[in-house]
């Protein structure tokens, strides 16, 4: 592939919801361009951006692919994105380098959950964009009705820069707003001019009115010009459009067909006078050296630096992290330096990525995406530069997982396997987590929802040959005591030689402290117990409190005091004393009105007001107390509730059912609290045996 400098490049990324038609423009882009010959279909598998074979298997994106269009000496960069929520990781990481974005709507289904949360995101990373509309080619398909319902949301700057035109309820051209020209694709798919039909004209004025106004807002010059009457030249109205769609303040809405690759010239000639090149945005970091703020801005002359924003760690593809040039000329066998791991790393290659397919090149300039392959120790999110220059990029942030799954090896044997395999997934995908809870002899993982770990699993599966069972965690409960019991424990033990010999009278009451297992003192006197004998009582305690008598879990708040006992010269031992204290333990613990208590954390769900009443209602079905509400913007509402963990199950799958996959939410431990008497008895029911035994 040539080489393309920072103003000829462009960093586009594809948002919308999930089924909307990204893949599929991606296609019909590439087709146009000419860099395809035949556009693949998402229901055949044979499309650039889904590669992966769970991508095939399901019939939608679950990675962010990078695509280079080459368009009249552009080099557009289009990063596809997963439109499904549980894979907003993914989605992230490429608006994290992207300048700007192109939202696609379909036309049919009109604006959906996923168009809301692209702008969302388009408003958070302050992201030049535009909308394309797709499936026009079909009858159901209202271009209007999307302009008017995008108008009502986010008003005046909603701009169509071309209207469409239907003839016997089909799609065959379209209405040039800037030009006031009119277009039709005859049967060879050639475009045609001809004049602007009558019924096109009352729309035509509408939109050309409306731009009108946005360009004289741009200048007083204009302003004045625009009062007066007078017209813009195009050159003006474009040069004027490219300032407004920069910066936010229009935002054009363009329409086509994917299937019949139709509307995709405008499209691309739209992406390249509009949306800005890498030169026209900033990029600052920090120069670790001096501390001060490092305005790299893209700037092929200054020293080289890169920000890794995502990672491929495919057995089939190999290892590449993929970068965005933030400064400089990066060349094969360049050395740099990564401040975060404090080594250097030699890139030798130079990629840009085509899908799944790796291709080298020369050199990438300042502003381009591309892939090292190999990298010894830079992760997702390292930056890398020169040691002369040491600088470091905000790192990008990444959604936290909140729904967790105990996973089982399907095959005894195979825990180092896909402990090893889980390592290189979690390498590629910053949203999925592993957890060894050993306290509770399990090991999580946590995702972004049930079909995102359900997907993880066919990977291990498919790539990996190893096969997990994703089952209900267990909660973290804990065991404690109410009152105080007063007991003692002699333990005697002979067969033959010297025998086992441990005395010992104990108190056990509340500690009032549940952050600690236990507390120990003795008040022996008299030397009933010797000395040296207390470190051998207090360890049969700290084991005994692991696992709780009531229901084999943890034990938390419990004072152990030691004020008498006995002791044989001959038979007693450490061993002996341990044991006696253990067992004093567990006869003390269920004398002393034993509780389970339960995990509550402290729940921040955000949805829109519609909502909240289903929401309320759903938490008290769940046994939450709400515990404040605070108003957000865009009209949404934060509901604060404290929860049982054990009621948390489900809950991701549960919200976004009740609110069209419009609600967030996180939560984070806040205490611990008695469970309820039939918690508990169901708890230790399912418990019993066990203490001892703590089998799966």
């Amino acid at each position: 592939m040539n080489v393309y400098t920072t103003d000829k490049i462009r960093n586009v990324v594809l948002l919308g919801h999930g089924g909307c038609g990204k893949t599929s423009l991606v296609e019909a882009m590439a087709y146009l361009s000419g860099k395809i010959t035949r556009m693949g279909k998402v229901e055949d598998g044979n499309t650039i951006s889904d590669y992966d074979k769970e991508e095939i298997n399901r019939l939608f994106s679950i990675n962010t692919s990078i695509v280079p269009i080459l368009w009249e000496d552009n080099k557009i960069n289009i990063l596809d994105t997963p439109g499904y929520f549980d894979f907003i990781g993914e989605t992230e990481e490429a608006v994290s380098v992207a300048d700007a974005a192109i939202i696609v709507v379909s036309g049919k289904a009109g604006i959906e959950v996923g168009t809301r949360r692209a702008w969302e995101i388009c408003e958070k990373y302050r992201l030049p964009r535009m909308f394309f509309v797709t499936d026009m080619d079909i009858d159901s398909a209202s271009f209007r009705q999307v302009v008017e319902d995008l108008q009502q949301l986010y008003g005046k700057r909603i701009a169509p820069f071309h209207l469409p035109i239907r003839e016997n309820e089909k799609f065959v051209g379209y209405v040039n707003v800037v030009t006031k020209t009119a277009n039709r694709w005859n049967e060879k798919g050639d475009v045609l001019e001809f004049e602007v039909p009558d019924y096109s004209m009352a729309n035509l004025d509408i939109c050309r009115d409306a731009l009108m106004e946005a360009v004289a807002e741009t200048s007083e010059e204009f302003m004045d010009r625009y009062f007066n009457g007078e017209e813009f030249s195009e050159d003006e109205i474009r040069q004027a459009l490219r300032v407004n769609v920069s910066d936010g303040s229009i935002v054009p809405i363009s329409m086509g067909s994917n299937l019949l690759a139709q509307g995709m010239y405008t499209l691309l000639d739209d992406i390249i006078k509009y949306l800005p090149s890498p030169d026209k945005r900033v990029c600052t970091g920090i120069n670790v050296k001096n501390n001060e703020v490092y305005n790299a801005d893209y700037d092929f002359a200054k020293p080289k630096s890169a920000y890794v924003f995502k990672t491929i760690a495919d057995p089939f593809i190999g290892k590449y992290s993929l970068i965005k040039v933030n400064s400089g000329v990066l060349k094969p066998d360049d050395v740099l330096y990564n401040h975060h791991k404090d080594a250097d790393e030699k890139i030798g290659k130079l990629y840009v990525m085509n899908g799944s397919k790796p291709e080298e090149v020369k050199e990438l300039h300042a502003g381009d995406i591309g892939a090292l392959a190999k990298l010894t120790v830079t992760a997702t999110t390292d930056s890398l530069s020169t040691r002369a220059n040491p600088v470091v990029y905000l790192r990008t942030s990444i959604s936290t997982p909140y729904t967790a799954k105990r996973y089982l090896a399907k095959n005894k044997g195979d825990e180092d396997k896909i402990s090893q395999s889980l390592q290189k997934l979690m390498a590629e995908d910053l949203t999925l987590k592993a957890v060894n809870d050993s306290e509770n002899g399990q090991t999580l993982l946590y995702g972004m929802g049930d079909q995102h770990l359900e997907i993880v699993a066919a990977k291990l599966k498919n790539r990996y040959k190893v096969e997990i069972e994703l089952k209900r965690p267990r909660v973290a409960f804990r065991e404690t005591i109410l009152k105080k019991a007063d007991v003692e424990y002699k333990y005697k033990k002979q067969s033959g030689g010297h025998g086992q010999y441990g005395h010992v009278k104990m108190t056990f009451e509340p500690s009032g402290n549940l952050s600690e297992a236990y507390e120990f003192s003795q008040t022996v006197v008299g030397g009933a117990v010797p000395k040296n004998y207390f470190p051998a009582v207090e360890k049969g305690i700290e084991e005994a409190v692991k696992k709780g008598p009531l229901a084999a879990y943890p034990v938390v708040g419990v004072k152990a005091v030691l004020y008498d006992g006995s002791y044989h010269p001959v038979d007693s031992s450490e061993m002996a004393f341990k044991v006696a204290a253990g067992q004093a333990f567990k006869k003390g613990f269920m004398e002393a009105s034993p509780v389970l208590l339960e995990p509550i954390a402290t729940l921040k769900v955000v949805v829109p007001e519609i909502f909240t009443g289903d929401i309320m209602g759903d938490l008290n079905k769940r046994r939450a107390r709400v515990v404040g509400m605070n108003p957000k913007e865009d009209e949404k509402q934060e509901i604060v509730a404290e929860i049982p963990y054990m009621e948390l199950y489900g809950y991701n799958t549960d919200l976004r059912s009740m609110t069209g996959g419009r609600g967030d939410y996180s939560y984070e431990f806040a205490r611990y609290e008695k469970a309820p008497a039939d918690v508990q008895q169901k708890e230790v029911e399912e418990r019993a045996g066990k203490a001892e035994t703590m089998e799966s």
